[in-house]
């Protein structure tokens, strides 16, 4: 028997589990009494919830238990015991997927089903929709249109939610129930009226003509359910999003007329779809939050919460849109529920004015400490935010943060508040210092490894270019004194780094350096023994090669050519420019605040490296080399066109091979031999194309077309091939998919393609740009002026130049200071074949912006080829 417990017991959560240690073969064996007669329907329902938590408890049952099981529970039924039969219905849907020959109680289902206690036909109809395969659906057909029609509301529900699960199935079968969901549909219930319009939403929602009359019909006919309508907009939205549709749309004219609806519910669903919609418009959101605005001084702390957690979302697109609920915004911040203030403050934080932020920060210090971690994310995100749009401010919001950097908190909060700090200081050069200082206050004391190697980073990028760098060295030998293996080694690279760009603390660096030649763990062995090497030789260019800016490359794909190159013996040294560079810069990839906790990654291969896997293995491409870069798909034709194909452009040392993404959006036809037939505008040569057997509906394939770069010229980057796809077409039935035996050539033109710059050019990031420049050199060093006279403003200029030459900025050069007349943009890449190429664009805003272009390589070939395409 359950045990009873006290009202004590609960309050003190010590209420004990009675099934907290039960055994399954002691079960099992208990089981047996569903044999006995006359049957004892308390007991037998004891144990059949002792087999259900089992299961539900992730217990293995095997076959055999299971099944012995299942055929002793359905003597059960001989019982009328109505608690008894319910288990017996919950008992048969959790073993279906367990046992063996469940469709022996078809009958007795069906039995009550179709019989006259309202109480089991519900639970019996999903009972038997849960044993019933595909080939047996049919045999009960006609009862399951009877019960989707049925006068009792559970019965209906019950059917129409089988139904949807049956779907996954057995679409074609439940495909003809839709009369019975649409009469279904008109139901007084409002659950019913929500499963049937659920149900139609489901065997349509692959034919968007389809949906839209669904729509346009209970959009005319008016619904009774709230839930229904929810619905109703959901999928509103949604097709307007495909649609890209704005106020024009009759779905947009329904989803605002819901905000008017009687219910709640219904009114925040149509607020929410609006606030979500990508393309809204300032003017389009105000119904929608007015109608928050309302909630936000309701009596049910629900509603509040919703309302400001959607305003929240929407002050990030929108700001001046939520403006107007301040006031309101304002009220929740005293509000007793700490989520509903929290999300209140940083909503305000947001869309406040400059003179407000500092009575705001008092009042998040008032109560910072009593929330959860959750929300403390929330509140540090509003705060990166608002640096970004109030730079002066940074000295206030620095305080902040160093104080909550200083309380107790989990993971993500830490790295939020690290983010933040890291973030104010690359944006305004001015807070450097002082953050600097809290982030080494932070590290004397964290225990995240992950934080504190970040921080080691920074600082050994940023630290040496301070007025004192030395009094970072303190904090970060500490760090090889006191921390684990990692935390060490990041340090070691650290110091490293003020060695080699400040002469003066050289001397002490190689000391400390010496001392952790005699760490216990090797990588920092090895790091210090590197460095110092290194730093002994006092040569600016072995520096900036391996102290300052280090290998570019990536990872898995060193790995994969180091491997290969032990595989084939050779009398040449390894080349490092056979090995593909990373395609995004480490450094300068910001980290996204995120709520959910995020999972330690694994070293995933790039983009790149799964590019050139594939391509390696088209036998055609074996012998081109190594992938240099991939482009981003560019689309060759309209999203709606009957054939949607795009081109992702692969450039090795001499080729270029365009790989032609093609999906066939006609179900009556199958393509074969699919090729992209290319003419260029200069002097490429088009090699060979690779077709894709077959396009079949929807079905995506790939094929190719091979390039040779022209050899005579290589300035010769850019050049316009004008696009056709050709295939062999054959008819088939839209129903069955059968093709014809015969089929006719066709062909479809698409858009033109342009080859330009940026594809022979990959970026890199230069931490230390300076240092570069001169590793570089000025053996191949070019110059010449240029006038951008249709350019007005500087931002305009860098975004078109980094936009053009496909180049990484560094030092943060793509940021020009307000109210400057002149800006320097430095670019960093690496040119097709592997060689370094650096530029340094001088600019000037005049009556146009004149632009003085220099251009360092190790080769003459990337530098001309530079100039002429600038020019």
């Amino acid at each position: 028997m359950l045990k009873k417990f006290d009202k004590k017991d609960e309050e003190s959560g010590g209420g004990s589990n009675p099934f907290q240690h039960l055994e399954k073969s002691a079960v099992l064996q208990e089981a047996r009494v569903f044999n006995e007669t006359p049957i004892n329907p308390r007991k037998c329902a004891h144990i059949l919830t002792k087999i259900l938590y089992l299961i539900n408890q992730g217990e293995h049952l095997g076959v055999m238990e299971a099944t012995e099981s299942f055929f002793a529970m359905t003597k059960l039924f001989q019982s009328n015991d109505p608690t008894l039969r319910r288990m017996c219905y919950l008992t048969i849907k959790e073993m279906s997927s367990i046992a063996e020959d469940v469709i022996i109680v078809t009958s007795s289902l069906t039995k009550d089903m179709t019989g006259k206690d309202d109480n089991y036909r519900g639970p019996a109809v999903r009972a038997l929709c849960q044993i019933t395969d595909s080939s047996m659906l049919q045999a009960i057909e006609r009862y399951m249109k009877q019960a989707i029609v049925d006068k009792v509301p559970s019965v209906s529900s019950s059917a129409l939610v089988s139904s949807l699960h049956l779907l996954k199935t057995s679409f074609d079968v439940v495909k003809r129930w839709v009369n019975e969901a649409q009469e279904a549909a008109s139901s007084d219930n409002i659950m019913v009226q929500y499963h049937a319009l659920g149900l139609l939403y489901h065997v349509r929602k692959n034919d968007r003509l389809a949906v839209n009359k669904m729509l346009s019909k209970f959009m005319r006919q008016g619904l009774k359910s709230p839930f229904a309508y929810c619905m109703m907009i959901r999928v509103a939205s949604k097709l307007l999003e495909e649609e890209a549709g704005g106020r024009d749309s009759p779905l947009f004219d329904f989803i605002e007329n819901c905000l008017r609806n009687k219910h709640e519910m219904v009114v925040y669903e149509a607020a929410s779809a609006i606030v979500n919609l990508p393309t809204c418009t300032a003017k389009e959101l105000a119904p929608a939050v007015s109608v928050l605005q309302l909630f936000c001084s309701s009596p049910k702390a629900a509603l509040r919460y919703a309302a400001v957690r959607t305003l929240n979302k929407v002050a990030m697109k929108h700001p001046s849109a939520v403006t107007a609920c301040n006031l309101d915004l304002e009220n929740l911040v005293t509000d007793s529920n700490r989520s509903i203030a929290t999300l209140a403050i940083t909503t305000l934080l947001k869309t406040g004015s400059e003179s407000s932020i500092d009575r705001l920060m008092k009042q998040i210090s008032s109560f910072v400490s009593e929330i959860s971690d959750e929300f403390k994310v929330v509140v540090v995100q509003a705060i990166s935010a608002l640096c970004q749009k109030y730079p002066r401010k940074h000295i206030v919001m620095m305080t902040f943060l160093s104080n909550m950097l200083r309380d107790d908190g989990g993971f993500e909060y830490k790295r939020a508040i690290v983010d933040c700090i890291i973030s104010i200081i690359e944006e305004n050069p001015e807070s450097k210092e002082s953050g600097l200082a809290h982030l080494c206050e932070f590290i004397e004391d964290c225990e995240h490894t992950v934080l504190a190697t970040k921080i080691l980073h920074l600082l050994g990028k940023e630290g040496p270019r301070t007025p004192a760098p030395s009094k970072y060295i303190r904090f970060i030998f500490n760090r090889v004194v006191l921390e684990n293996e990692a935390v060490r080694a990041a340090a070691v690279s650290a110091l490293a780094k003020f060695g080699a760009q400040n002469e003066s603390l050289l001397p002490s660096v190689l000391v400390l350096l010496q001392r952790c030649m005699m760490d216990s763990d090797d990588e920092v062995r090895d790091r210090a023994t590197f460095y110092l090497n290194v730093l002994q030789q006092r040569q600016l260019s072995l520096n900036a090669a391996y102290v300052f800016n280090g290998l570019t490359v990536s990872v898995p794909g060193l790995e994969k050519a180091l491997h290969q190159y032990t595989l084939e013996p050779s009398e040449k040294p390894f080349d490092m420019k056979s090995v593909p560079l990373a395609t995004a810069p480490i450094s300068e990839q910001k980290t996204e605040i995120s709520l959910v906790a995020s999972k330690p990654e694994k070293v995933a291969p790039s983009r790149q490296d799964i590019f050139q896997e594939q391509l390696a293995a088209i036998p055609e491409f074996k012998n081109l080399g190594p992938l240099f870069k991939s482009s981003e798909p560019v689309q060759l034709t309209e999203a709606e066109t009957e054939y949607f194909v795009r081109c992702i452009k692969h450039v090795f040392l001499h080729h270029i091979v365009f790989q032609f993404d093609c999906t066939n959006t006609l179900n009556d036809q199958l393509l074969e031999r699919v090729t992209v037939q290319m003419e260029p505008s200069e002097a490429y040569d088009v090699l060979r194309c690779i077709p894709a057997p077959s396009l079949s509906y929807n079905q995506p394939g790939m094929c190719y077309t091979l390039v040779r770069l022209p050899l005579d010229d290589p300035t010769a980057v850019a050049c316009s091939f004008s696009c056709t796809m050709k295939f062999t077409v054959r008819d088939c039935d839209p129903n069955t998919g059968v093709p014809d035996d015969d089929g006719y050539d066709d062909e479809y033109v698409l858009e033109d393609l342009e080859v330009t710059l940026c594809d022979h050019i990959q970026k890199v990031l230069k931490p230390n740009f300076a240092a570069a420049w001169e590793e570089v050199g000025d053996e191949h060093e070019k110059e010449e002026t240029f006038a951008l006279s249709s350019i007005k403003t500087l931002d305009e200029a860098v975004c078109n130049i980094v936009k053009f030459l496909g180049m990484q900025p560094c030092e943060r050069s793509d940021k020009v200071p307000e109210n400057k007349n002149s800006h320097t943009l430095y670019l960093a890449g690496v040119y097709r074949g592997g060689s370094d190429i650096l530029v340094r664009a001088r600019l000037a805003l005049g009556d146009g912006v004149t632009m003085q272009v220099t251009v360092r390589s190790r080769e003459e070939t990337p530098a001309d080829v530079i100039l002429a395409s600038v020019g």
